[in-house]
């Protein structure tokens, strides 16, 4: 019963101007347009570290109760199969790319889960899959971190960037961003993949969006002394 009163706050919090910018970034019908500020301030306390009832939100399909899942959900008391079933259920790429791999990057499966997808023939699948790679480094102590593996996903993107579907690409690039930043040891790698690749061409979901420059946003994390700075949390 519960779960029915969340969403119904939900709907009541939504909004038909933040409904339409999230359809515009290709939010399916299945959306309220609750503002993430607002999820936080009115209802998260209503389901943080409430395990049942976060996947029972998430297996709804709403766009808006599965952030508000990802939110109030403990990553470390999920296993594997919750976290695959929620890849399965994600309503669409916002929340695959923000909540599933958030999700799993914090998990005690991150590495495990992100190898399994990098591998995966279904371009979303592997999509989440770079990802969560990449959020794991951004939260990872550094001892924590497959440096070599590393290296060698740096070495297999500057092949396949170019000819990746476009999600893919630009999960590539955020990776790229991420090395660079949070690890310290391999920012230089980092930098030289950002210089190699290039100027990759990519469709952004809406118009003015632009691809991040790697070497820019790790050139201004340099410059304020946050490269090797570790994030607290991922999912936010």
């Amino acid at each position: 019963m519960i779960t029915d009163e969340i969403i119904s706050e939900l709907k009541a919090l939504g909004t038909e101007q933040t409904r339409k910018t999230f359809a515009n970034h290709g939010a399916p019908e299945n959306c309220y347009g609750v503002k993430i500020g607002d999820l936080k301030k009115f209802l998260l306390k209503k389901v943080k570290n409430q395990q049942e009832l976060c996947m029972q939100l998430f297996k709804t399909g709403n766009t808006d109760a599965q952030y508000l899942a990802g939110l109030g959900i403990d990553p470390q008391k999920m296993t594997k199969e919750d976290i695959t079933l929620w890849l399965s259920q994600s309503s669409w790429t916002a929340i695959d790319e923000t909540i599933v791999a958030g999700v799993a990057a914090e998990s005690t499966f991150a590495l495990e889960l992100a190898r399994e997808w990098l591998l995966s023939s279904d371009s979303s699948v592997q999509n989440v899959g770079w990802l969560t790679f990449g959020k794991y480094l951004s939260f990872r102590s550094d001892n924590q971190i497959p440096q070599e593996e590393v290296k060698q996903l740096l070495k297999r993107l500057k092949k396949e960037i170019h000819t990746a579907p476009n999600e893919i690409r630009y999960s590539m690039n955020q990776f790229i961003i991420y090395t660079g930043i949070y690890c310290s040891n391999l920012t230089k790698d980092a930098l030289e993949a950002g210089k190699d690749i290039a100027e990759v061409e990519i469709t952004l979901p809406t118009k003015g969006c632009r691809l991040p420059d790697p070497i820019a946003k790790i050139q201004k994390a340099s410059v304020s002394n946050r490269i090797g700075v570790k994030r607290k949390r991922i999912i936010c």
